[in-house]
């Protein structure tokens, strides 16, 4: 999966499975810690302290989400670290090397009005603020200083455009739609066929 600042969207959360999925991913178990069955997940959220608050998680086998206690958890160089019920060796967490690791969304970090986790985000249409419709938000890209990129797949192609405040005017997402400012958006869109074009 964000969090809004002055500058641009800021986006803690990454989950691409479905609008308003009951279950926010929080990382993803790449390999067992240890001996003592401790896991190492990559994690998903930017807030590193949220993992030594969790008391459960949910595991995603399959098309089900397999609630899971938590006895400890840390986090530190873009890693978490979790220590679980029932696995007790490394054996154990080397069976859950690649299994998803996801918070339901009664217990996911609260964001600020106005603020959303991009899986809320994922399959919004875009239109601009004189009604023309641009395409579907398919992907977001973290991770840079500065702000976050959308990807829409467009009839044109594919089209990006970094996630700013003065180009994002409003967002619903109970409508599915995103309000894009027509003319900043003329002034920083990027299509797949490399042309501007004025929206």
């Amino acid at each position: 999966m964000g969090l809004l600042t002055q500058a641009h969207f800021h986006l803690i959360l990454a989950f691409k499975d479905s609008m308003k999925n009951e279950y926010l991913e929080i990382g993803e178990i790449v390999r067992p810690q240890g001996v003592r069955g401790e896991v190492k997940l990559r994690q998903e959220s930017q807030d590193e302290s949220r993992y030594a608050r969790l008391e459960t998680v949910w595991l995603k086998q399959g098309d089900s989400y397999l609630p899971r206690r938590v006895r400890k958890g840390r986090a530190s160089g873009g890693f978490a670290y979790l220590s679980l019920e029932g696995v007790d060796d490394r054996d154990a967490a080397e069976a859950l090397r690649g299994v998803r690791v996801y918070v339901d969304r009664a217990h996911a970090l609260k964001l600020p009005e106005g603020e959303h986790f991009i899986c809320d985000l994922i399959g919004l249409t875009a239109v601009t603020d004189a009604g023309r419709e641009i395409g579907v938000l398919r992907d977001v890209i973290t991770g840079s200083p500065s702000c976050d990129t959308y990807v829409f797949d467009t009839p044109r192609g594919e089209m990006m455009m970094p996630a700013l405040r003065r180009v994002i005017r409003s967002v619903d997402v109970d409508a599915g739609v995103m309000v894009l400012d027509g003319e900043a958006l003329g002034e920083v869109a990027f299509w797949q066929d490399g042309e501007t074009e004025t929206v």
